[in-house]
């Protein structure tokens, strides 16, 4: 079948051998369709040590691809979580693929009724460049799990990455269960028309878009995540250097460039100017310098670094105060760092309040109370995270339940995306399906519903003619006349 589809026909080499991979992940899958919980656990653990064996040079091939990129950050951002994973997604498996006992119902007694999870099949990875181990090893691991093979679609934006990925796959697994495609251009769009029984992609909206619709030929379900401008809120009875210092973590992780970063900040009005001495400190005392500090990021390239430089831009001309924090008083020429930067006066009608910032700038509004913040939000498109601070617990819960987000973090930022246990995604423009913890292993299944019936045969009872008895018994049974 594969074979007749259009899409699976290049004259491009590289285009070419991808199809041909495919072909022979989709033949071994018939093979052996059900792979035990010995073999996929045997899988992860193969996994396991490769990712150990290799964590330095995938740290290495990030922070070349960056200019620099913190090999700390790396570390425990993608390879500390992804190692995680691994470990839960060996803990849990064997439970998950336990059939389901279900209850079958009055109108199909006596029978049992039960929900088998099965595997999809063939599984294809669209990985971004911010996180580019982390989110290839975090959907690999739960494809894995449920017992599918996996095709990883490296970004064009981190080369050095998906070389060291392809090399440290192709020693762990045979090309026909894991591969790495790397390339750009004719690749990256060949790679979304494959007829896959499952994708999944992050990254931006409007190449999400892009990405569903090519999909859509061959009706492949999508798990999006796709960011957007995930909102902070402080409430005015919560220390103003206690949330500095959180979302100062947040923001400044990465250089910023994290999906679940804090995009903007709702502020009590009054409290502005106590919260930009605090988050100023707060910076100065991580960063007390920037141009050659090993610990702060670069932005990933010079598209990128333009991008952020017109909000800024933009910002300033429509007359908002822009307060870098550059402890050392360094210049940036030649480089693409970006100081820590606090946008003050800002109005919806900013380009750095219309886009996801991806940086490490951080607007600021004032609103007048916790209602008034809620409405900014609500009106807006929905968020992949939200992040709200207060000691009130019945508050907390009330922006939980009158707020839409694929995620919450009260009095935290970031930090949820790492919690094994929880499933992970957004809703709305942030994106659609789950991955992570059980969710995630439901995501990469198929949930097959199966009745079985014994030799009795009770719908005999209610087969056509109908007649004064099956009117009885209906009455009687269904509805107790």
């Amino acid at each position: 079948m594969v074979a007749h589809n259009p899409q699976l026909i290049s004259e491009n080499p590289q285009v070419a051998e991808m199809q041909r991979i495919f072909q022979s992940q989709r033949s071994a899958y018939s093979m052996r369709p059900m792979p035990s919980a010995q073999e996929r656990i045997a899988g992860l653990e193969r996994l396991r040590q490769a990712v150990l064996k290799y964590q330095d040079d995938l740290a290495d091939a990030v922070s070349q691809d960056f200019g620099h990129r913190s090999k700390d950050e790396t570390k425990i951002a993608e390879i500390l979580t992804s190692l995680e994973a691994i470990k839960y997604g060996s803990k849990n498996l064997t439970n998950w693929m336990k059939p389901q006992k279900r209850h079958p119902g009055i109108l199909a007694i006596p029978a049992k009724a039960r929900v088998v999870p099965q595997p999809l099949g063939l599984v294809g990875v669209v990985v971004p460049w911010n996180y580019p181990i982390f989110l290839a090893l975090g959907p690999l691991v739960g494809a894995l799990s449920a017992g599918n093979r996996v095709m990883i679609k490296s970004s064009s934006f981190t080369p050095r990455l998906g070389e060291t990925l392809k090399r440290m796959l192709a020693e762990a697994f045979n090309e026909d269960m894991v591969a790495v495609i790397t390339g750009r251009g004719e690749v990256s769009e060949a790679f979304s028309h494959l007829p896959f029984d499952q994708m999944t992609f992050t990254g931006s909206t409007n190449v999400g878009r892009t990405i569903m619709q090519n999909a859509a030929t061959n009706l492949t379900p999508v798990l999006l995540e796709l960011g957007g401008k995930s909102p902070a809120i402080v409430h005015e009875s919560y220390p103003m250097t206690d949330a500095a210092e959180r979302i100062a973590f947040g923001k400044c992780w990465n250089a910023g460039q994290t999906c679940v970063a804090p995009d903007y900040l709702l502020l009590p009005r009054g409290k502005v100017d106590e919260f930009v001495i605090a988050i100023t400190a707060q910076i100065s005392k991580m960063y007390p310098t920037l141009l050659t500090n090993s610990d702060y990021t670069s932005i990933v390239n010079d598209k990128q670094y333009k991008r952020i430089q017109s909000y800024l831009d933009d910002a300033r001309a429509q007359g908002a105060r822009v307060i870098e924090i550059n402890p050392a008083n360094e210049r940036f020429d030649n480089t693409r760092k970006i100081p820590p930067t606090i946008v003050l006066g800002v109005t919806e009608d900013m380009l750095i309040m219309q886009n996801e910032i991806f940086g490490p700038i951080l607007p600021i509004m004032e609103v007048e109370s916790l209602s008034r913040a809620l409405e900014f939000v609500n009106r807006r498109a929905r968020p992949l995270a939200l992040y709200y601070f207060d000691n009130d617990s019945a508050r907390a819960e009330y922006v939980i339940t009158h707020t839409h987000s694929g995620g919450v973090g009260i009095n935290d930022v970031v930090t949820h995306v790492g919690v094994d246990d929880l499933p992970f995604g957004g809703v709305g423009a942030s994106g659609m399906g789950r991955y992570h913890a059980y969710e995630g292993f439901q995501t990469y299944s198929n949930m097959k519903a199966v009745l079985e019936r014994p030799k009795v045969y009770s719908v005999r009872y209610i087969l056509p003619p109908f007649n004064k008895f099956t009117h009885t018994l209906i009455n009687k049974i269904f509805f107790g006349k």
